[in-house]
């Protein structure tokens, strides 16, 4: 576990990417193979972030019943983290520090993927999340992105996070992957490296 902790400090945040029930519990309805796996190794990352000084944000889906970005309208999905459902909550699993902003997204008709930004499936509208503040005003330059999926919400986090001038690491051992289409997980990996993505 140990050998794959990050390096914490002044400048550096933990992002946590939905790690919640519904994606990281085998019972969940949108269940990432392996998902339960990661719980413990972010546990011992946000101990190492936190006796390091370094803020540690959540990220979770909180999507209302109906939304474009379920199956059942039209979009891609299951009926997944519908906000104030069991499903939406953090995986009990998870130590959560008790200062630890969380960061809730597609909470209307957004896609909710990256922590920083959503896109209106409506509207085609981008706008901004509370996260990319929230790093701001803690002088943060570098943030390491752990959590679920890989292929989806990780990566897309990631890659604003290098839009957004930041250096950012994904540790693969701390995510898991989807892969709704075969090919996704090495077609993320490729296109977080080329974005300038740490990968270890």
């Amino acid at each position: 576990m140990a050998q794959t902790r990050q390096q914490y400090g002044p400048g550096t945040a933990l992002v946590v990417v939905d790690v919640q029930v519904d994606f990281a519990d085998p019972a969940g309805s949108l269940h990432v193979p392996g998902g339960e796996e990661v719980v413990p190794l972010v546990n011992a990352e946000v101990e190492a972030a936190v006796a390091a000084g370094s803020p540690v944000v959540l990220t979770q889906d909180w999507h209302p019943p109906r939304t474009p970005h379920f199956a059942t309208d039209g979009g891609l999905w299951p009926v997944h983290c519908v906000a104030g459902t069991p499903g939406a909550e953090l995986h009990p699993g998870l130590e959560v520090p008790a200062d630890a902003p969380r960061v809730r997204k597609g909470t209307g008709s957004e896609d909710g993927y990256s922590g920083f930004s959503e896109v209106d499936l409506a509207s085609g509208r981008t706008g901004s999340t509370v996260l990319g503040d929230l790093l701001d005003a803690a002088g943060v330059r570098r943030v390491v992105v752990v959590g679920l999926a890989g292929d989806h919400c990780v990566r897309a986090t990631a890659l604003d996070g290098v839009r957004r001038g930041l250096e950012v690491v994904v540790p693969l051992a701390l995510t898991r992957f989807v892969g709704l289409v075969p090919g996704d997980e090495e077609r993320a990996r490729q296109e977080m490296a080329a974005a300038g993505v740490q990968l270890v």
